[in-house]
């Protein structure tokens, strides 16, 4: 795990230092210098695009890291990056002149509340097209182990990227029309970028015959593309019903609280980016000891570092919404502890979703994601009407536990292992306890103020008692490390 937990706390480092920019971007450059129209409208552009990705991509990159492992011969692994190339290269040359020639109807279809916005529909072409080029390119750097850099221009680029162009619309140095033309030159920049140095990285001579399991691959890509076209409907579900059953004010609302929740998150796709080639691996070589010390060593560290994110935000989260200072949002709150539970579980797994969808059982991730979308759709409708905004954190926790459960159970009955162990139930224990200690703690001081002092205060309680019982080995060799070096 030595190379996994370097570069899974480098890549979250960059996850962080994007998240306090994308909070920076969302809650005061988007609405301050664009206001809510076209701060709307770039958002939905960029949305847009990402639902796109997938049927532009169409799982390419899961194959590269499925497969190249499981290559000995170098030409062999060039076939593979030569067709993780070709397919999306082809799907371009066929789906941009269906674009164009329906472009009228489908920007009158995606912008019937406002025709004028119309014209920039376009920017979901352009914009769908580098990124799932860069998705590609970018598992060619994950399989060679090379996460960091190809993390920092994933996460942290796009944000800077906003952040520098909202500011300079702001001096008045970029209309809204070079501000839209500056945000597509800057993703095709990262895509410049990631290109260079993954071939830089891997050096391929692209090679057009391919292994006779070229089925299998283009099976395996059909069946991730699937499942991540099922997965676009669980992850907007909640939002387009709220804005259909309630008010788009409600939305707003929602999407902040998701927002904060999904910090919890944070540790998990940093070490993923860089734990899913390693996975694939040791699945390929049938390296099943170092298979189960993966998953449970996965699951205490990300469990140990996601719980001290779980307790930072929700013993503050009153504070943080106080500072916020919008009137409406502090519904949010109790959204906020409800969701990032479910996150939390989620992150308690370790690396059980890379285990099921780098195995010969990744076809359930087909079906894990179709049952997904059913169970959020039935649940949001009902819990919605029931329980209004609340309603919709319910069902997405609902959701979460249910699928995360039974990923679990498929991976003890097909391999025999599961991610937890006797340091999950101290972990689990310290969590407790230091919220119960934290949970009444009332600071008399500003929000800002408070937060800090009680953030502190949090962490070195949590930190220096984990370390103390020695609740993750890699986490102690880290710090001790660390207070070596520093």
């Amino acid at each position: 795990m030595g190379i996994v937990v370097r570069q899974s706390f480098l890549n979250l480092i960059s996850i962080g230092v994007a998240f306090l920019i994308g909070a920076v971007n969302t809650l005061y450059l988007y609405p301050t210098f664009l206001g809510s129209k076209f701060q709307g409208l770039v958002i939905a552009l960029l949305a847009i695009s990402n639902l796109v990705q997938p049927f532009i991509s169409f799982g390419t990159q899961h194959a590269v890291i499925r497969f190249y492992s499981k290559y000995n011969k170098k030409e062999d692994r060039d076939g593979l990056l030569t067709l993780s190339i070709l397919i999306p290269t082809i799907i371009v040359v066929l789906f941009v002149p269906i674009f164009f020639t329906f472009y009228d109807e489908i920007r009158q279809y995606l912008f019937q509340n406002d025709q004028s916005l119309s014209k920039y529909a376009y920017v979901i072409l352009f914009i769908a097209i580098s990124t799932s080029f860069f998705e590609v390119f970018y598992s060619w750097l994950r399989v060679k182990l090379k996460s960091v850099f190809g993390n920092f221009l994933k996460e942290l680029y796009p944000r800077l990227l906003i952040a520098i162009l909202l500011v300079s619309y702001s001096f008045g140095i970029l209309n809204f029309e070079s501000f839209i033309l500056f945000l597509i030159y800057g993703y095709y920049l990262r895509l410049l970028i990631v290109i260079t140095y993954s071939f830089y990285a891997n050096k391929p001579k692209l090679n057009l015959v391919f292994k006779t399991d070229f089925k299998e691959i283009f099976k395996y890509c059909l069946l991730i593309f699937l499942s991540g076209a099922a997965t676009s409907i669980i992850l907007d579900i909640d939002k387009s019903m709220l804005s259909s059953i309630l008010s788009v004010e409600n939305v707003a609302y929602y999407s902040v609280a998701v927002f904060i929740a999904a910090v919890v998150e944070i540790p998990g796709r940093a070490m993923f980016q860089i734990l899913s080639p390693v996975v694939a691996d040791a699945i390929n070589k049938n390296h099943n000891k170092k298979l189960e010390d993966l998953l449970k060593k996965s699951s205490t560290n990300l469990m140990l570092v996601a719980s001290l994110f779980f307790l930072l935000i929700n013993l503050n989260i009153d504070d943080f919404y106080d500072m916020l200072n919008q009137d409406g949002y502090s519904i949010g709150i109790p959204i906020v502890i409800i969701v990032s539970l479910g996150k939390l579980y989620t992150m308690s797994m370790g690396c059980v979703n890379n285990i099921i969808s780098n195995s010969k059982y990744y076809y359930y991730t087909f079906w894990f994601s179709l049952f997904s979308s059913i169970l959020a759709v039935v649940l949001n409708i009902y819990l919605i009407s029931l329980y209004g905004i609340i309603g919709a954190a319910y069902a997405t926790l609902i959701v979460l536990t249910v699928m995360n459960s039974l990923k679990v159970y498929l991976v003890n009955n097909k391999f025999g292992i599961h991610p937890y162990s006797k340091d999950t139930f101290k972990i689990l224990i310290l969590s407790i306890l230091t919220y119960l200690v934290f949970s009444n703690l009332q600071l008399g001081f500003q929000p800002l103020i408070n937060i800090t002092v009680k953030s502190s205060l949090i962490f070195i309680l949590y930190t220096l008692s984990a370390y103390i019982f020695r609740l993750s080995n890699d986490v102690n060799i880290f710090i001790d490390k660390f207070n070596k070096n520093w």
